[in-house]
C-alpha cells in the first residue's frame, strides 16, 4: 500500500478540528453564506467521526452501532458498511470540488485523505475494518452507495486508489452479483454496480441494468412518483434511491455510449430527469414554513435524505424554472435546521443515532442500524457547488408553505402526463 494513502490521524484529526471548530463560531440562522456554512458544520460532524477511525482501521473498534429494538438478527457487521457507503456517497459530491487555502479547503483535503485510507482498509481483508460484503443480500444495498460516490467524484477517489485496492473493489462488487435482487427498488442496487463498472471500463452486465431501468419505468405510476415494486407505497424511497440512481444509471450509459438491447439512454434520460423535477416540486411543497415535512412511511429514520432529488438537481444545475436555487436553498436548509436542532441526533461520541428529530429507537424499522443512519448525509449534495455558485449567493426566497401560509401570493400545483 502506497504511503501517501495514510496520513497520522493526529494531523488529521487536529486539521479537521480546527476548521469545523471555526466554522461553528460562524454560524448564523440566516443568510445565504450562513446556509452554506450550516450545511458544512453538518457534513464535518457526520464525516469525522467515520473518516478519521476507518482511515487507521479503528472504526469496527471505536462504533458500536445501536440496533433498531426489533431487529431481525442479520450480522450487525452491516452496519460499517452502511455508514461508510452511504456517508461517502453524500459527501462525494463536495470532495470532488478543488483543494484551496480556505478552512473548508483544508477540511476537504483532510476527508479525502481519509476516505482514501478508508477505501483500502473497507476491501482488505487483514484490516480490522474489512467490510462485510460476502454474508446475506443487504450488501447488495450499501455497495450501490459505496460505488456511487466513485461516480459522483472519479477524478478525487477512485483515480488515487493503488492498484492492489482497485482490484480488490472490483472483486467485491462483481462478487456481489451473487445476490438475487428482490422486484423492488433494489433492481438498481444491482444496475448501480454494473454502471460503476462500466464506468471504469471493466466487464460488466448489461442485462442487469437493462432490466433494473425497464422495471422501474414500468413501475411508474404518474405525476413524479414511482411504485417501488408492483404495489405503490406512500414513502420516501423515490427520493432514497428511484429518482436518483434511475438518473445516474442513465448518465453513465449515455456518457459511455453503450448501446445494448433498445434503450434509448438519452431519451429515457431526459425523461428521468423531468419525472424528478416533477417529484422535486412536490417535495419543496412538502417543507412547512417552520421547516417541518410530514413524517410518513418506512425508514422515516434516514431523516433528510428525502431531499436528495432537490440536492442533485441543484448540482447538476437542472432544477427547473418553478424552483428558483434561493428558494430551493431556503427550503432544504430550514428542513435540515428543523430536524437536526436536537442534540440527540448525535450520540456521546458522535455517531449518528436511531430516530427522526432525535433518539428515538423505537421508529426504527427492523433492517435499521444507526451505520443506517448515514443516508442522511445525501442532503448534502448541494456541497458540491462551489462557495461562489449562484446557489449559495443568490438570495433566499420563501418557499411554497412559507409564502402559502403567510397569506401571500403562491402558484398553482398541477399534474404531469410524463
Amino acid at each position: 500500500m502506497e504511503r501517501r494513502e495514510f496520513i497520522t490521524s493526529a494531523v488529521l484529526a487536529g486539521v479537521a478540528s480546527s476548521a469545523a471548530d471555526s466554522a461553528v463560531k460562524h454560524r448564523t440562522p440566516d443568510g445565504a453564506k450562513d446556509d452554506r456554512q450550516y450545511m458544512l458544520d453538518l457534513l464535518a460532524r457526520m464525516a469525522r467521526p467515520v473518516l478519521s477511525s476507518m482511515s487507521e482501521g479503528k472504526l469496527q473498534a471505536v462504533f458500536n452501532p445501536e440496533l433498531s429494538p426489533t431487529w431481525d438478527g442479520r450480522n450487525m457487521k452491516v452496519a460499517y458498511l452502511e455508514g461508510f457507503g452511504r456517508l461517502m456517497s453524500g459527501i462525494a459530491p463536495w470532495l470532488a470540488l478543488p483543494d484551496d487555502d480556505s478552512a473548508e479547503g483544508k477540511l476537504r483535503a483532510t476527508f479525502r485523505q481519509q476516505a482514501l485510507a478508508s477505501y483500502a482498509h473497507s476491501v482488505d481483508p487483514a484490516s480490522p475494518d474489512y467490510l462485510l460484503w460476502r454474508e446475506h443480500s443487504q450488501p447488495l444495498v450499501d455497495s450501490a452507495y459505496f460505488t456511487n460516490a466513485f461516480l459522483r467524484a472519479p477524478r478525487q477517489l477512485w483515480d488515487p486508489l493503488d492498484a492492489n485496492t482497485k482490484n480488490r473493489i472490483i472483486e467485491e462488487i462483481k462478487g456481489l452479483r451473487r445476490v438475487s435482487s428482490p422486484y423492488s427498488n433494489w433492481l438498481l442496487f444491482a444496475a448501480m454496480n454494473e454502471a460503476f463498472l462500466l464506468s471504469i471500463g471493466e466487464q460488466w452486465d448489461p442485462i442487469r441494468v437493462d432490466l433494473a431501468v425497464r422495471k422501474i419505468n414500468e413501475w411508474y405510476v404518474g405525476d413524479g412518483w414511482y411504485s417501488d415494486g408492483a404495489h405503490f407505497h406512500f414513502d420516501h424511497y423515490n427520493s432514497y434511491v428511484i429518482h436518483p440512481m434511475l438518473v445516474e444509471i442513465l448518465e453513465v450509459l449515455l456518457a459511455t455510449n453503450a448501446t445494448f438491447n433498445s434503450l434509448n439512454a438519452a431519451a429515457l434520460l431526459d425523461q428521468a430527469y423531468k419525472r424528478m423535477q416533477r417529484h422535486g416540486e412536490q417535495l419543496e411543497r412538502s417543507i412547512g414554513p417552520d421547516g417541518s415535512y410530514a413524517p410518513i412511511g418506512r425508514s422515516l429514520t434516514y431523516r433528510t435524505a428525502v431531499f436528495q432529488p432537490l440536492g442533485l438537481l441543484a448540482w447538476r444545475k437542472r432544477l427547473p424554472p418553478s424552483l428558483p436555487e434561493g428558494q430551493v436553498r431556503a427550503a432544504t436548509l430550514a428542513a435540515q435546521r428543523a430536524i437536526f436542532r436536537f442534540p440527540s441526533n448525535f450520540d456521546e461520541n458522535g455517531f449518528l443515532t436511531l430516530g427522526f428529530t432525535g433518539h428515538q429507537p423505537k421508529l426504527a424499522d427492523v433492517y435499521s442500524n444507526s451505520g443506517s443512519m448515514y443516508i442522511a448525509a445525501e442532503s448534502l449534495i448541494a456541497l458540491g457547488l462551489p462557495a461562489n455558485d449562484s446557489y449559495w449567493i443568490s438570495p433566499s426566497l420563501p418557499w411554497t408553505s412559507k409564502k402559502a401560509f403567510s397569506g401571500g401570493e403562491f402558484p398553482k400545483d398541477y399534474y404531469v402526463e410524463y
